[in-house]
């Protein structure tokens, strides 16, 4: 095969396919037909001389070959779009609806200031809030169900940092603390929080799936000790509710306390054993990585981490 003789659109097509992991959803991105798509990637196949995507129950999966090869077909793409449609975005003239999905504390938190950064700069922006109910969020931009995911996704940061060929994209917004949450006048508020007094009071978890074990009893578990979860929820607006009115006790981020929306009758205390940072990350699909409009609304989110780390977070730098 000579380079002089390839087709260049069929690479256009391939970075499409890698993007979408999926040929009809591919070819709505291309305005083409699913069977065009599809010509597009078998005459690709036989130019390479190699097989490049593999059908599978949830789409297509690339080769080694096709893994190595999406890199620099990428890099080739985004210069030559560069070069021959520079970039002339107006906010405040943009048309955009975007998907985002957070827990509902993340959402109380950001969505005041993402509001009135939209009605000050981008009156034609619209957001649409999907329910987070999962720790993995990739199923659904890899769907297209969402445009951006914002939250706490153990280990899917660093996966995504050693995967190559991974379509989502991610950027760590900060890192903040867990602590100890309790009423004011709780029994244990004036009492010093060892680890004996801890594991035998009465425990709220926040648990999106309803399951009875977190990071906690895992951490605890090391320890060969364990606690009583006598309630879940889902939510922590009302995991703040529940606390601020019994004699429950929970454990939270501390900068996520203020979404509870009980801070006047909140504390909190350190807590007795030793937890990881929390994490809060941003993640995105590839195909919207160069939009002018998903730039904008990353680069604000960007700006509310900054605000965020002057009122008690601890900035990751």
């Amino acid at each position: 095969m000579s380079f002089l003789t390839l087709d260049l659109n069929l690479l256009r097509v391939f970075d499409a396919v890698m993007t979408e992991q999926n040929l009809t959803r591919a070819a709505g991105h291309l305005a083409m037909t699913q069977p065009a798509v599809s010509n597009a990637i078998k005459r690709l196949r036989e130019s390479l001389g190699d097989e490049l995507l593999i059908r599978t129950a949830y789409g297509v999966k690339p080769t080694p070959r096709a893994e190595a090869l999406w890199p620099a077909v990428r890099q080739a793409l985004a210069a030559l779009e560069a070069a021959v449609m520079p970039e002339t975005f107006d906010v405040s003239k943009a048309q955009a609806t975007f998907r985002m999905a957070m827990a509902d504390a993340t959402a109380a938190l950001w969505l005041p200031s993402l509001m009135r950064s939209i009605e000050r700069e981008a009156p034609g922006v619209n957001i649409r809030m999907v329910p987070l109910t999962t720790r993995e969020p990739r199923p659904m931009l890899l769907r297209g169900d969402i445009d951006l995911a914002v939250g706490f996704f153990p280990g899917v940061a660093a996966q995504l940092s050693y995967e190559t060929g991974s379509p989502i994209r991610h950027e760590r917004l900060y890192s903040g603390v867990y602590v100890c949450v309790m009423r004011k006048d709780h029994p244990l508020a004036k009492e010093k929080l060892d680890l004996d007094t801890y594991c035998k009071a009465n425990h709220l978890l926040v648990s999106f799936s309803g399951r009875a074990h977190g990071l906690v009893d895992e951490a605890l578990a090391q320890l060969g000790r364990e606690r009583r979860i006598l309630l879940t929820v889902n939510q922590f607006f009302t995991a703040g509710r529940v606390v601020a009115n019994s004699d429950l006790i929970t454990v939270l981020p501390k900068h996520l306390m203020v979404s509870t929306g009980m801070t006047d009758v909140l504390i909190w205390k350190e807590l007795p054993l030793q937890l990881p940072a929390v994490h809060l990350d941003m993640l995105w699909h590839e195909r919207d990585g160069r939009s002018p409009a998903h730039r904008w609304l990353r680069k604000n989110l960007e700006s509310m981490a900054e605000s965020a780390s002057k009122t008690g977070v601890r900035k990751v730098v």
